[in-house]
């Protein structure tokens, strides 16, 4: 090899050895500037979180504290759903008080860009955190994150995880596929009429609430409760602010993450089914009042509306599965406050609202555990109808009526002849009629019904949950 030939190789050689430099210094230090910016976002939401407790006066939810602790005894994952702003983040971080954690929200603009391969990034940032090694973690709407959910399966076999998020069937659903059973679901509602008590400041003292000025004042707290609903916000900021967490809902939890095309339609049937609560509906009935390709269709848009927690729906009972499953299901909004601030309407139904507010509280109760139980509603071929019908296991143990006013008028005797009928197919005599104001007993047939005016049930259901 000539002189020339050697020199040739030699820089060669060398600018290989630059090169290769140069790209392993750009990998590190482009790896920890991300591991930085991480570590700035972890801190500036601790700020943020630690300035809310300070600033803003926390309620304590009326939640199975001690149960969903004990979830995360085991080698699982607590997932906490729920409408947007509901309080899931807060919830949890009231879990954790006294704990070692570390948490994480994802929904900010400063971590769009991360992929799967980086949630290793978040644990380094973590560990390079003064103080002690998280056991708990929390990670909010993680799913924005793709393969999010074999990170937390890798993670929990170590250390416990709580996962929140506003879509109900995408966390469920993607970590069904990887958790194969080690998680548990637990959906949060929007403040309950105990919690908007609480919230308000109002005393709940059995005195308090003996007293006719006592009981005018809960009633009045309960028209406001009706108004507006259970989002703090709304209470503190007005109704404009149930229109911007509805709005948020349809356009990103849905639309854009769902991909939808017709979204003009989609709209026009959310507000269809906000504005008809607790009616019947079928996926028929929706395909031809939108002019929606098919059923499937139909069925798709109310599925991710349910999804993202803004409905819900509950079935027919029938003891025949086949007929439960083709009859029309009523479809309730998960705050009234929506209502109020979506829905199109005519004139406001006291009646039709508490119905809503009824339907919401048996929601509420059978994911806290209080009620443990199955909802239904009941309607026979000549259309007489029971608006709840609750089932513990093979056993109906309550039929539930709501009527605004009760007293010896047309519309309370066909709530009485429905009790009547439902009672004796169904093998329950464990009625109760919840009222406005009126409390005490009634007959339907040869069963005795419990008549209670709908403050004292909802503050009831309150006391149970907690």
């Amino acid at each position: 090899m000539s002189n020339t030939q050697l020199t040739g190789c030699l820089e060669d050689d060398k600018i290989m050895w630059f090169v290769t430099t140069y790209i392993i210094i750009k990998y590190v230090v482009e790896n920890n500037m991300h591991i930085e910016e991480i570590k700035r976002v972890i801190a500036d939401q601790k700020e943020e979180t630690d300035a809310l407790f300070k600033r803003e006066r926390i309620i304590e939810r009326h939640v199975p504290t001690d149960r969903l602790l004990g979830l995360l005894a085991h080698p699982n994952v607590l997932v906490l759903t729920g409408v947007r702003r509901c309080g899931k983040s807060v919830l949890a971080s009231l879990l954790m008080r006294g704990r070692p954690c570390g948490s994480l929200n994802f929904d900010d603009e400063r971590l769009s860009g991360m992929d799967g391969g980086d949630l290793d990034k978040v644990l380094q940032a973590f560990h390079e955190f003064r103080g002690p090694e998280p056991e708990y973690f929390i990670f909010d709407e993680i799913q924005n994150v793709p393969s999010w959910e074999l990170f937390v399966a890798r993670l929990r076999r170590t250390r416990k995880v709580i996962v929140t998020g506003s879509n109900a069937k995408l966390l469920s659903g993607e970590l069904a596929t990887h958790l194969t059973g080690r998680h548990a679901d637990f959906i949060l509602t929007p403040f309950s009429f105990a919690e908007f008590m609480d919230f308000k400041g109002a005393a709940r003292r059995e005195d308090d609430l003996c007293s006719s000025s006592g009981i005018a004042r809960t009633r009045a707290l309960l028209d406001e409760y009706l108004a507006l609903g259970g989002f703090p916000e709304a209470h503190k900021l007005g109704r404009a602010m149930v229109q911007t967490i509805y709005g948020d809902v349809i356009a990103k939890d849905i639309l854009l993450r769902r991909r939808i095309r017709n979204a003009a339609a989609f709209k026009e049937l959310a507000r269809y089914l906000v504005s008809n609560f607790g009616c019947e509906q079928t996926y028929g009935k929706l395909k031809n009042v939108f002019s929606l390709k098919d059923v499937h269709t139909a069925a798709n848009y109310v599925g991710h509306l349910a999804s993202s927690q803004i409905v819900f729906m509950i079935e027919r009972y029938s003891a025949k599965l086949k007929q439960q499953a083709i009859a029309p299901r009523k479809v309730y909004c998960i705050d009234t406050g929506i209502i109020h601030a979506v829905a199109f309407q005519t004139s406001e139904n006291k009646g039709r609202l508490m119905e809503n507010l009824t339907a919401v509280e048996l929601l509420r109760r059978k994911h806290g555990g209080a009620l443990g139980a199955e909802v239904f509603y009941w309607k026979d071929h000549q259309g007489r109808e029971v608006d709840f019908v609750v089932k513990e296991g093979r056993r109906i143990r309550q039929l539930v009526q709501v009527c605004f006013r009760a007293g010896k008028t047309p519309a309370m005797g066909r709530e009485m002849d429905a009790l009547s009928r439902a009672g004796r197919e169904l093998g329950c005599s464990n009625m109760l009629m919840i009222t406005w104001d009126e409390e005490g007993g009634e007959r339907a047939g040869s069963a005795a019904v419990r008549l209670i005016p709908l403050w004292k049930w909802l503050l009831e259901a309150g006391s149970a949950a907690r």
